[in-house]
């Protein structure tokens, strides 16, 4: 047989391609799931806020190498899932196993993503591709977090940006344009940083990209107006701490949140926040508890905010609610929580669904969602100084930018969530839960009241900063809070979810101009079949 020399001539996908590591399928699947629950070291409980701006590196690195977009796929895939299970651990004593398939079906939201990144990054990168790649694959990323930020997909919780919830810099950003501002920041400089690392002839644009994002927090930090305080109200928070669970639980939650409140007497506050469900009965069933918190609000002479977690007479099923109570008893002003929990509240398509409440704890009997948001009206204080409008959330609502938006546009000036943690209370839960409340804070230029049964509650002012302490998941407390009001009107609250606008069009101009190449592209002409070799 006479041997035949042929040629091998380089793809633009195979060209300048990392050289192969060697590594088998399932060890490339097994680096996706790590590589994905990295970005989880960025939030609280460990608050590495840092990490956040290269925790995706490892995972864009496995799938700019993959070999084939199928891969890339399945490590997308299997990268996301991984990013839920870890963001989204502490659920696992309500969820069991459940947790498992949820994140499984969350996980191919970061299909596309990895898809776009295995087709900027990969092969050989020209200095425009990576210009390219700069732009689209954040809006790739903020894509994915915009489809499960949707309440039956688990709402927005974990968002890449919430992780820089400490970082002033980043909270200027989140006034300009939200928590999505701050993700595509996040997410551009770990891109820039794969180009730097993986790709040297393409690193100018890389450099480019990260002196841009610098450049324009800058320009948000310099320019951008900040909120003018004007005034302050006196808060006082509530925490009663762990109650152990049983019958009388709600009554020993009560009496303690009572005896806390009493405590108050004479400290000049203008307002008492109690924790999410610190109210086991309708008040109109049970009158001596509207009479106890009544007089409660007379001894210390400002309104009481409680949750009443219970059936209304005229109500199909229970609610949480939101309830002011006065010296002269309930204002009348209620607000009906409008968001719940998928499993925690409800479950989703319970006739098939339903068995998960035979492995963990997901509800055994749906509540009844609200119909709008309320914004209350607080009396004026005994000094002159002018009543103040509050925004009541309830707490998993506090993770909804939209939700806050609006009450602020309402005329909210301050807003308080009412929150419960009791049942994750040594996870990561409480304190992730606490820090949205910064970020909350920053975007709408309101100062923002976290208020817990078990910790961690805390309050942020109108830049989100910190106020006072923040109560520890071991603090039985009532804690009084200075908290600075603000007017004026944030971009963000002014110009809304505009960054994720940008990122979906960004999106459709590729998909398009994709499209119209493809369309354009001269079709193959037919190859001449192989010729025949003789047989030595």
């Amino acid at each position: 047989m006479i041997p035949v020399r042929t040629r091998w001539y380089p793809s633009r996908r195979t060209a300048g391609a990392p050289a192969r590591t060697g590594w088998c399928p399932r060890r490339r699947a097994a680096a996706a799931l790590a590589a994905g629950a990295l970005p989880a070291l960025a939030f609280p409980a460990p608050a590495l806020w840092w990490f956040a701006y290269v925790a995706l590196v490892p995972w864009m690195l496995l799938l700019r190498s993959a070999p084939t977009g199928r891969r890339a796929a399945l490590e997308g895939w299997l990268g996301g899932a991984g990013f839920v299970v870890a963001v989204h651990h502490w659920l696992l004593p309500s969820l069991h196993v459940f947790l498992v398939p949820l994140a499984a079906l969350l996980g191919l939201l970061w299909i596309p993503w990895a898809l776009l990144v295995r087709e900027l990054l990969g092969g050989r990168v020209s200095a425009g591709r990576a210009g390219a790649a700069l732009f689209l694959i954040p809006a790739g990323w903020l894509l994915a977090e915009l489809v499960r930020s949707w309440q039956g997909l688990g709402g927005p919780w974990g968002l890449l940006g919430a992780s820089q919830w400490q970082v002033p810099p980043a909270l200027r950003l989140a006034s300009a344009g939200g928590v999505w501002l701050v993700s595509l920041l996040v997410v551009t400089v770990n891109c820039a940083v794969v180009v730097l690392v993986a790709v040297p002839g393409a690193r100018v644009p890389a450099v480019a990209g990260m002196a841009g994002c610098a450049v324009l927090t800058g320009v948000v930090w310099l320019w951008v107006p900040r909120p003018e305080v004007s005034g302050a109200l006196r808060v006082a928070v509530i925490q009663p701490g762990t109650v152990t669970d049983g019958p009388d639980g709600p009554e020993r939650r009560f009496a303690a949140g009572e005896r806390l409140t009493r405590d108050l007497a004479g400290q000049r506050v203008d307002l008492v926040v109690w924790g999410e469900s610190s109210v086991g009965e309708d008040l109109t069933a049970r009158p001596d508890l509207a009479r106890r918190l009544t007089s409660l609000s007379t001894l210390v002479g400002a309104p009481l905010l409680v949750n009443v977690d219970a059936r209304p007479p005229d109500s199909p099923g229970i609610r949480k609610s939101a309830v002011l109570v006065g010296p002269g008893g309930p204002t009348g002003d209620r607000y009906d929580k409008m968001r719940l929990v998928p499993f925690g509240e409800y479950v989703p398509a319970r006739a098939l669904l339903g068995w998960a409440t035979s492995v963990g704890k997901a509800a055994g009997e749906n509540r009844v969602p609200g119909d709008a948001p309320v914004v209350m009206d607080l009396p004026g204080r005994p000094d002159g100084r002018p009543g103040v409008r509050l925004g009541p959330l309830v707490c998993f609502e506090s993770a909804f930018p939209d939700m806050s938006r609006r009450l602020t546009r309402d005329g909210a000036a301050l807003l308080v969530a009412q929150s419960a943690t009791s049942s994750f209370q040594d996870s990561w839960a409480p304190a992730q839960h606490a820090s949205l409340a910064a970020l909350r804070a920053a975007e709408n230029g309101r100062p923002v009241v976290h208020a817990t049964l078990t910790g961690v509650s805390a309050v942020h002012g109108p830049s989100g900063e910190r106020v006072g302490p923040a109560l520890p998941t071991s603090a039985s407390t009532a804690q009084v809070y200075e908290v600075p009001l603000a007017r004026g009107t944030t971009l963000y609250v002014r110009f809304g979810d505009w960054p994720v606008t940008a990122a979906l069009t960004a999106l459709a101009a590729y998909g398009a101009m994709a499209g119209a190449r493809a369309l354009m592209r001269p079709a193959p002409e037919p190859s001449a079949p192989p010729a025949r070799t003789a047989r030595g």
